[in-house]
């Protein structure tokens, strides 16, 4: 096949144009030196660029529950220094460390922390507004609860609107930064606590084995029991549950002076009602009126000044 002497003279406009395109597109987003995440930079590659850029500090976001069908949502945001981070060789997705591992990666994210702020959101005002509502609206408040002044937020999976701030939303952002991977130690931690706490007032449910996620043993004692006053109704499985047994009862009535969060081993911290209203105290006594923590309503807790 012969080619016809006028179709590279006939292609060189085309192709002229769209090099002048692509050499435009360039000027108008360069690719700084140094300012683009290395693949082997670890968890801190992502807070050093943007620190190196302006940035600083960067909160990450991550909440703990989302999947769950009984329990609260806990929203975390928590800012680090770049530099403490290296210093922080136990840090990863909370998903894939061992409970103790867990523990002791939340307590080196709150003592090497800049700051940060938790928000805790109760099944009842899960099933008024729904999951995702409730979600989102965590955190924008986990955000806003920060004393110090991010330049940069980092959230898990998808955009969060109105933080104020430019972000990202990072896929898989608990693998692969730090701040978010902090973030979701402190929900995770936080929430399991308040969930073994339940289990104490709810025994029959096993919620400190499976946190009030789906699973094998949960949907036996739904089935036999009923759905519990922290069980979320919005979910299918409960409401199918609540149908043809009466929901349980507590197994003994509400002491006021029980009514805490399992969540007791933070230090000082402030708290904030439903109602708003600021009480000092620690920050375990995440307390709802006349109701276990995490059973409805919100609360939030943030780092001490």
């Amino acid at each position: 096949m012969t080619r016809h002497p006028d179709a590279s003279a006939a292609a060189s406009p085309a192709s002229a144009a769209t090099a002048a395109s692509l050499a435009s597109i360039r000027n108008l987003y360069p690719r700084y030196p140094g300012y683009t995440p290395r693949r082997d930079g670890g968890l801190a590659a992502y807070e050093n660029v943007l620190g190196r850029a302006g940035f600083g500090p960067v909160a990450g976001i991550d909440e703990a529950g989302r999947g769950a069908c009984a329990g609260p949502l806990v929203v975390a945001a928590v800012v680090l220094e770049p530099a403490s981070i290296r210093r922080m060789t136990g840090l990863a997705d909370s998903k894939l460390l061992t409970p103790q591992a867990r523990e002791e990666a939340y307590a080196e994210v709150l003592r090497r922390a800049i700051d940060w702020h938790v928000v805790v959101i109760g099944a009842e005002q899960i099933d008024a507004i729904g999951l995702h509502v409730c979600n989102v609206s965590g955190m924008r408040r986990a955000f806003a609860g920060l004393r110090c002044t991010p330049g940069y937020v980092l959230t898990d999976g998808f955009p969060v609107r109105g933080l104020g701030v430019p972000g990202l939303a990072v896929w898989k952002g608990d693998r692969v930064t730090a701040s978010v991977a902090a973030a979701s130690v402190v929900a995770k931690v936080t929430r399991d606590r308040m969930m073994r706490d339940l289990h104490e007032r709810y025994p029959l449910y096993g919620f400190d084995r499976h946190k009030g996620y789906v699973t094998d043993d949960h949907v036996r004692a739904l089935a036999e029991h009923g759905p519990s006053p922290v069980h979320r109704y919005s979910f299918v499985n409960v409401t199918r549950a609540a149908g043809p047994v009466k929901p349980a009862n507590p197994i003994a009535p509400p002491d006021p002076a029980e009514l805490v969060s399992a969540a007791e081993l933070i230090g000082p911290a402030e708290l904030v009602g439903p109602a708003g209203s600021a009480v000092a105290g620690p920050a375990g006594d995440l307390v709802t009126s006349g109701i276990p923590a995490g059973a409805s309503g919100d609360n939030e807790r943030r780092m001490d000044s």
